[in-house]
This record gives C-alpha cells, structure tokens and sequence, in this order.
C-alpha cells in the first residue's frame, strides 16, 4: 500500500465527521516517529502522552459538537517554541535546563483549534543557521537525499512534514528559516507578515526580524493552519490588531487578472540554470491561467543585506548576552563566534540599518503598489551536501550563505508577507521553491495564488524515497 501523508483538511473533516478518532490519528503519528527518528534526528522532545491526552480531549469535544477546524491532526513545533513543563532548549546546551512555564500562544492557540502536539523539533543552534547541523541532537537530513541538507534553520520543522509524520509544523523564519526549507523539501512554508502571529513564548533572535509561521504540503492547509494561528496578542506588543480574514474564503477564485511582479534585478541574476528552468516555467503557467506578468525593480537591495546583518547580529547579541557572559562554553564555536561579533557592533551601524529600514519600506511600497504580489527563485540552488560551503553559479562560485538567503532576508527586513511554493526538481530529484511575496497582510492574495498554481500542478504530491 502506497503510504498517504496526512492531510491537514481531510483528517480534521474525517475526525469532526467521526469517520476516525483523533487517538487513531495520533497512534499512526507516534509509529511514524518511531520509523524516523533514529535516522533523522527529527525531535528533541517527543511527547506521547500528552499527544493521547490531547487526542482524547478532541474525540470528547467532537462528541460535544464543538467546531475544532484542526480537529485531531498532529503537528510539532520548532524547539524555541515554548511548551508547558517541556524544556525549550533552542537546539543548544545553552537552553538545555530552560523549562517552560506556560504554552506559547501560537501553541495554545492551535490546540484550542484541536490540533494534536506531538512533540519539539530539531533545528540550527539558535536559529543562527542555514543548513540544520546540530552537534548536540544530530544533523536532520533532506528525505530527498540523506547526504543533502534539509536547510535551517527550522530543518526539523519541514523534515517532519515531509515524511508525513505531520499534517504541518510550526518553525520561525529571520531570514528564510521556513521557506528555505520547505522549499529543499518540497513544502509551502509561509512568513507571516510582521505581527500578524504572536511570537510570545518563543525564543527571540532577533526580536524586530523574527517571524513564526507554519509548512504543510499545500496552500490549502496553511491557509486552515493561519487563520487557526493568526491575530492580536495582549502577551505581544508587537503583534498586530489588525483583523484576521478567513485566509481559505478566496482560494478557490482564479487568477485571472492578476499581477504577477517579476523582478529584472537581483533575483534572477545568478541561479543554477535547473532553478532558473523551473522558477520561469512557473511563472509562464500562471500567466497561463491568465495572470498578467509586469516588470518590477526592488531598489536598495545591496543595501537590505548589510542593514538586515547588522540588526541580527546586534539583536542576537543582546537576546542572548547573558548566557553568553555566563556559560559561553555551552554554545558552539559557530554561534558563539556570531554571538560575540554581534556585541562589537556600533550602534551607529544599528541606527543605520534601522534608517535603512525605513527607507526600503517606503520604497518597496510604492513598488507594490503596481503589482498584486512579487514571484522570485526562494533560492538560488537545491540542496547542497554536507560540508560545502560555497556553490557553482553563473556568477561564479557562491557562499552558500548567499545563495540561500540572498532571495529570502529582505523580506525579514521589510515584514513583508513571503510564501514557498513547490515548482519542480532537479535532474537529480531536488526540489524547487517558488517565492510569492505581497504586501502587509495580504496572506490571503498570496495563498490564493500558490493555491491556484498546485492545482494546476502536480509536484506537491511527489513523496521522497523512503527506501
């Protein structure tokens, strides 16, 4: 029998039917982790016995008749995330006695919708990284190809939607820590505009660039999991009061008419040719389906990178000062070092990059204003090996820092929303993300889009060798 990945959608229309129960759900879950644990490194922390108990409380509101629209489907979170009496280590030593007192709201919100948890996943050291290596819990490997990376830094996050262990995850994005793994995994994963979602009880890194957000396998299932997710936060100053719509109400309306931005600077200045292929083919399908494409130019784009690199380093240092002056010997020699180059930042340069910001969303907003969203490459190459550090582009040879993240970041700066949506693989088998980003708050529009697009698609359904 051909194994089927859960569904966000089906399980919780089948649990709330009850043509299943939610216990039912959550045992195949657990199994899977079983399966995949040892080899990928997936959880920091598996919680079978509150997922039951969670599972057993969501058969009895259905009883009650309760409206849950995430009814029993299991999901896991990125280990910055805080879960009652759980540890929230952040993949590091630094955090491995930091035991949460409460449920983050993104936490509590989702089970309130009758989500199951089933546990903590693995991620980069801090969420200061790109490729998911984690020496204290092990590195967490692309399903696609083992000796690839899965990408970070919430690599846990995507490798258990991948292997079907859950419907979605939760991870956080700085830089492109959810859509660049989703998409090396073959996954939507959508950045959230800034404040759309509660960041309360996470773990900061950098607290004016960090976004939490949720990876399914379609559009269709993390517009549920938003609008579940979405919405003020008196525990958040940063959250947004802006009201939350019901991000699946437009997903079935077609794109006809609308504007595609394509950029004619930056992003498709250097790309392995295969991603190029892909991300173009795209774009030429929805212009298909009657999308009208337009020229658009992101100015200050030079620019974006350092002020983005100034404010995470300088914001990063601050978050995580005193574990760094206490117990510096409990982080990697990696982040340690990012750790305490952040500290020697001037404050003129953070001033700086702040003005930076200002400027580019004054700028940017004009620009958006011509188009309904922008679609770019999510990155400029698949998943690389372990150990690379630079990749063979038409520009040259390339940092891997740059050739993932160059596509991404910006958007952390600017807070805007970002989408990845699946849109090929390599001749080797290596996934391809399509990057839709919109204006503030207009998740709606861009999951409309990317919705439109997998239906007229077919890669979302392509499941990894699992041997």
């Amino acid at each position: 029998m051909i194994f089927q990945p859960p569904h966000v959608i089906e399980i919780a229309t089948a649990v709330r039917e009850r043509r299943t129960l939610a216990r039912e759900i959550i045992d195949e879950a657990l199994s899977r982790i079983s399966r995949f644990q040892e080899p990928f490194h997936l959880f920091t922390a598996i919680l079978p016995e509150l997922a039951r108990q969670q599972a057993k409380a969501v058969d009895a509101r259905v009883l009650k008749g309760d409206d849950l629209p995430l009814a029993g489907v299991p999901f896991a979170v990125k280990d910055l995330i805080d879960v009652a009496g759980v540890p929230t280590t952040c993949g590091s030593q630094a955090f491995a006695n930091h035991k949460a007192a409460a449920d983050a709201t993104v936490v509590k919100k989702l089970v309130d919708a009758g989500a199951v948890l089933l546990g903590k996943l693995n991620m980069h050291e801090c969420a200061f990284g790109f490729t998911g290596e984690n020496a204290i819990y092990g590195n967490c490997p692309n399903p696609w190809n083992t000796e690839r990376i899965a990408g970070g830094s919430s690599s846990g996050s995507a490798v258990a939607v991948s292997l079907g262990i859950c419907g979605f995850t939760l991870g956080s994005d700085t830089g492109g820590s959810i859509r660049m793994p989703a998409a090396l995994c073959n996954l939507v994963g959508l950045k959230p505009t800034y404040g759309r979602v509660s960041r309360a009880g996470v773990i900061p890194l950098s607290w004016s660039m960090d976004h939490i957000g949720p990876l399914a396998r379609t559009a269709e299932e993390t517009a549920v999991v938003l609008g579940a997710m979405a919405g003020a936060d008196g525990l958040d100053e940063s959250s947004s009061s802006s009201g939350v719509p019901d991000y699946s109400a437009e997903l079935g309306q077609e794109i006809r008419g609308l504007k595609i931005g394509v950029p004619r600077n930056w992003f498709f200045d250097s790309l392995q040719p295969q991603v190029a292929q892909a991300v173009t083919t795209a774009i030429d399908r929805m212009t298909a389906l009657g999308a009208k494409r337009v020229k658009a130019t992101l100015p200050h784009l030079p620019e974006v990178l350092g002020a983005h690199r100034a404010i995470i380093l300088s914001e990063a240092a601050s978050a995580f000062e005193p574990y760094l002056r206490d117990r510096p010997e409990d982080f990697s020699v990696d982040i340690r070092t990012l750790l305490q180059g952040g500290q020697f930042i001037p404050a003129v340069d953070y001033l700086k990059a702040q003005r930076v910001r200002r400027i580019v969303r004054r700028d940017w907003a004009k620009e958006f204003a011509r188009f309904d969203c922008l679609a770019t490459p999510t990155s400029a190459t698949v998943a690389t090996s372990y150990g690379q550090s630079k990749v063979k582009l038409p520009g040259g040879d390339t940092p891997l820092l740059n050739a993932y993240l160059d596509m991404t970041m910006p958007f952390n700066l600017s807070g805007q929303p970002a989408l990845t949506v699946p849109c090929g693989f390599s001749d080797d088998d290596l996934p391809i993300g399509l990057q839709l980003v919109g204006a503030p708050f207009r998740e709606a529009m861009l999951l409309r889009v990317a919705h439109q697009y997998q239906q007229e698609t077919a890669w979302h359904h392509r499941q990894p060798p699992l041997g």
